[in-house]
Formats: structure tokens, C-alpha cells, sequence
């Protein structure tokens, strides 16, 4: 590889839209970033799509040598929804992976296929609008998600890569296409049969990773107002979940991985199909088609950033102006002195509903018992616990498949502060947990592995050769290992929080 090549990958997460650019040595040399936040519009979460804009040029204009990228590509949030008639003009606001409104959509296509679709999978969202007979539906000519449309935008491509497909539509047995088998069924369905479309024709076109996906064109670099020259090769765009299993080096069957952030998610690559169909397992692919086992959680460090916030007021009260920081370092690690099982102090996490234990939305609680040790450390370990609680239910039911994993690897913000989150990620699912020191870049890290992949690789060499190889060769993290103790304050606290979801439904239901 060529030194004074660049390789950019930008990813549109959750609160930030983030570019990174890396060297020839695979490290990440220059970054640039911006906020944002979803909305909760006439019952859906949204994001303006001018707003996607607005930060991807803020993001990318933070990149240093942005002459001397040799390629790039977009990742984004996966799922959601968005649908544009034949002229590519948005019929209906953005509806996010967040929302949790296609249930009987949802539960009628898992039944029809025999596979899990989750609500926030794009297939149930058209098809909850078709039941729902929604104005726009007979107009679509076009559904995508957040990284295909950037990626149509820059580069006139209608495509994306085959793991970003599959958390639209199932992917066939071979990893190469739609399963053309549950398409038929779905076009079959007598509400769909009324439609003046059929599904082929309105979904983008599945690319491999490596795959041939377009470069910049006029058109996007004038989007781009200038940023970027044209001609930049693009790679497939891909979704968070297959940028996080890159940038782990876990794309491999017998590998996984955990992002953590304002959502939580697993992924382990399988060696075979599971025995049964789980609605609290999605079944997607790695970026080159491998099947993987997904545990999705909408919940993870959102309630824990609001108490943060709470507490850095507390602190300004005495004239204290913490380092935000400096001030997450400091509870995560006072955390580490409260008991395993957090002596009795509960935490639910929920601001948005959760589809692995069956909410439609959220009520954030803290509950404890009179006898509670209610102390600083004991609440913030529930609260990080909380981060993780819905993962470990999805985790259990791995581990009654027998589900093999060789190695997990954590990344993302809630692995920043060194040990901690690894401590009880690893007591949460009784295995060893690695971090690299890419930690905390995630997927952004990930594209911009996929981008150097694209136009870097041997002839026929694979991407599990590509990272083992090249990429991860003789690279280190800190592995820490599941402690006993740990191990059994986990298990007891997710007892008592098993328990707490009850209370959680209730207050779903009556607040």
C-alpha cells in the first residue's frame, strides 16, 4: 500500500455524523465530526435529510489530505426507512431503526418467511405503511436506507453492500442476493398484489464487499460543495453492524463483536444456521455474505449520558466546572467500588422502546428496595450494567443454541474508559472481552478499512484475509477476562432485572 494514500470512511451514527481518514499502516490519522440528534416527530423518530448533509460537509471538511484519498466509503445507522418516488424525491420523513410502530407488519412477515423480521427492518416498515394504507405506498418507486441514499447521491449508484441488504430483506443461503423465495411470498401477499410495483423493483441492487459501486461524480462533489474531488472510487456502502465487525476484525465464523453507544448490538458470525427462529435474534450477513446471529438493543448509553448531565449540574452548584471527560472516566471508575450485583439498586435504560423484550416505547427508572445499598458507585454500576442488561437476554439465548465464540471484541463510546465496560461486558457474557485501541473510531474506522480493502486487495484475496493479514497483523488490545464474582452479581442482578421489566411495562402503559 501507498503511504501517502488516504483512505476516508464516514459513518452517520446516532449523535455523531463522523469521518476518519487512515494511512497505509491502517491508522486512523485525521478525523472530523459533527452532532446531531433524532427527533421524535408525529410519532416517529426522524432525522432531516438536509441535515445529513450539513454535517457530512462539516465532518468531512475536519479531514486533513483530503487530496490524497485514494477511496472511501459511507456507512450509517442500519434499518429504517426511507422511500422516494422515480425522481428520488422523499415521500415520507426518514422514520429511524428507533421507532418501534410495525409490529403486526413485523409479526405477519416473521410468520409468512419462517425468519425473524424485525420491526425497524425496512421491509417491515413498507409493509406496515401498505396495511396501514398510507397515501404514499402506490408511489414508490424507491426504498433505501441512510447510506444508500448518501452513497445514490454521491455517486448515481442505486446499490449496497450485502450486509447493509440484510437488515432490509433477508439474504438468500449463498450471500449474494435477496432471497428471491420470501421476495415471491411477499409480492404474493393480497395487500402487496394491489400495489403498482413489485418488491425487485424498488429495493437497491446487493454488492459484495470489494464490489464495484461507483466513484464520485460531478454531480456528488457539487453536493459535497467541493470537498472532494470527483473520480474518488466508493466502496459498497455498508451499515453500522458490518463497518463494527471490520474494524474488529470479526468477520470470521466464531468471532463477534459488541458496539456500544446510544445503541447496543452483537454480532457473531455463525458456523451454521440456529436451530429455531428467535424474535429477539436477527439473522444478517457479514460485508461478504457470511451469516451472522445479531442481538439489537435501542437502548444503551442515552439514560446514562442524562445522569451524567444531572450530576455535572450537582457539581457546578459548588463552582466545579468538570471536564466532560474527565467526568464519565471518574464515575465509570467509581463504578468499579459498588457490589457485583449493585446491592439492590435497579436500573432500566429504556427512552425508546426495546423490540428484544417486547416494548413499543420507554419509561427510564431507576427502582430500589428500602434495604438497598443506595450508594454513588452501586447506582452508576446498575446504570452501566443497565447499558448492557437487554444484550446479555439476547447473549443467553446464543448460549442455549451453542452458539461457539472464540473471541469478542468490544468497541464504541461505552469501551472509552479502559477496563470497565470490558469488566462487565465480559461478567455479562461469560467470555473474554478484547479492545483495541481503534476502540472508540468504530464504524467510521471500519468503512475506511472497506474503502482501502476495495481498491488495495490481491486478486482473490477475501476480507478475513485482508484484516488477519494486513490489518490486524501483530495488532494488540487489552483482553480482559470474565470474573467469577462478577460473573455471579451480573447473573443475580439480571434475576431481580428480569422482574423490573415488569414494572417497566406497567409504566409503559399508564405514564
Amino acid at each position: 500500500m501507498d503511504d501517502k494514500k488516504l483512505y476516508l470512511g464516514v459513518e452517520f451514527g446516532s449523535t455523531r455524523i463522523k469521518a476518519v481518514a487512515i494511512d497505509g499502516a491502517y491508522r486512523p490519522v485525521s478525523t472530523g465530526d459533527y452532532t446531531w440528534a433524532s427527533a421524535y416527530e408525529n410519532g416517529v423518530w426522524t432525522y432531516p435529510l438536509e441535515l445529513a448533509w450539513t454535517g457530512l460537509k462539516k465532518a468531512l471538511s475536519g479531514v486533513e489530505r483530503r487530496e490524497d484519498i485514494a477511496a472511501m466509503g459511507v456507512s450509517a445507522m442500519m434499518h429504517g426507512y426511507l422511500a422516494f418516488d422515480e425522481n428520488w424525491q422523499l415521500l415520507v420523513p426518514f422514520r429511524t431503526w428507533q421507532n418501534t410502530i410495525t409490529g403486526p407488519a413485523a409479526a405477519e412477515l416473521t410468520a409468512l418467511f419462517g425468519f425473524n423480521i424485525p420491526q425497524r427492518w425496512s421491509i417491515a416498515h413498507l409493509y406496515q405503511a401498505v396495511l396501514k394504507g398510507e397515501e404514499h405506498v402506490s408511489r414508490v418507486a424507491h426504498i433505501t436506507t441512510l447510506a444508500g441514499y448518501i452513497h445514490h447521491a454521491l455517486t448515481g449508484v442505486n446499490a449496497v453492500g450485502v450486509g447493509e441488504a440484510s437488515g432490509m430483506f433477508p439474504i438468500a443461503a449463498d450471500g449474494r442476493d435477496y432471497d428471491r423465495a420470501m421476495m415471491a411470498k411477499f409480492d404474493a401477499l393480497p395487500a402487496v398484489q394491489a400495489m403498482p410495483w413489485k418488491l425487485a423493483d424498488l429495493l437497491p441492487a446487493v454488492l459484495q464487499a470489494g464490489g464495484d459501486a461507483g466513484s464520485l461524480t460531478e454531480a456528488g462533489a457539487a453536493l459535497l460543495e467541493g470537498l472532494l474531488p470527483a473520480g474518488i472510487p466508493l466502496a459498497p456502502p455498508e451499515g453500522d453492524a458490518g463497518t463494527g465487525m471490520t474494524a474488529t476484525n470479526a468477520v470470521a465464523p466464531r468471532t463477534g463483536n459488541v458496539s456500544a453507544g446510544t445503541s447496543i448490538f452483537s454480532m457473531v458470525v455463525l458456523e451454521k444456521p440456529l436451530a429455531h427462529v428467535h424474535e429477539e435474534i436477527d439473522i444478517v450477513t457479514t460485508p461478504t455474505g457470511k451469516p451472522v446471529a445479531m442481538v439489537h438493543c435501542n437502548n444503551c448509553t442515552n439514560d446514562t449520558n442524562a445522569w451524567v448531565g444531572v450530576l455535572r449540574e450537582t457539581a457546578e452548584l459548588f463552582g466545579a466546572k468538570p471536564d466532560a471527560g474527565e467526568l464519565y472516566t471518574r464515575l465509570y471508575e467509581k463504578s468499579l467500588e459498588g457490589e457485583p450485583d449493585c446491592g439492590g439498586v435497579l436500573v432500566c435504560n429504556y427512552l425508546a422502546g426495546e423490540g428484544v423484550t417486547h416494548m413499543d416505547a420507554g419509561r427510564p427508572l431507576v427502582v430500589r428496595a428500602p434495604d438497598a445499598k443506595f450508594t454513588l458507585a452501586n447506582f452508576f454500576r446498575a446504570q452501566l450494567y443497565a447499558t448492557m442488561s437487554t444484550l446479555k437476554l439476547g447473549m443467553d439465548i446464543l448460549a442455549q443454541e451453542h452458539v461457539a465464540i472464540d473471541s469478542l471484541t468490544g468497541h464504541g463510546g461505552l469501551f472509552k474508559t479502559p477496563l470497565v465496560g470490558q469488566k462487565y461486558l465480559a461478567a455479562a457474557c461469560n467470555a473474554p472481552v478484547t479492545c483495541m485501541q481503534t476502540a472508540g473510531e468504530g464504524g467510521p474506522y471500519g468503512m475506511a478499512l472497506l474503502a482501502a480493502y476495495l481498491v488495495d486487495r490481491d486478486p482473490g484475496e477475501s476480507l478475513e484475509e485482508y484484516l488477519a493479514k494486513r490489518v490486524f497483523a501483530g495488532v494488540t488490545g487489552s483482553t480482559v477476562a470474565p470474573d467469577s464474582a462478577d460473573v455471579a452479581g451480573f447473573d443475580a442482578y439480571i434475576g431481580r432485572y428480569k422482574a423490573l421489566l415488569a414494572v417497566e411495562r406497567t409504566a409503559v402503559e399508564t405514564l
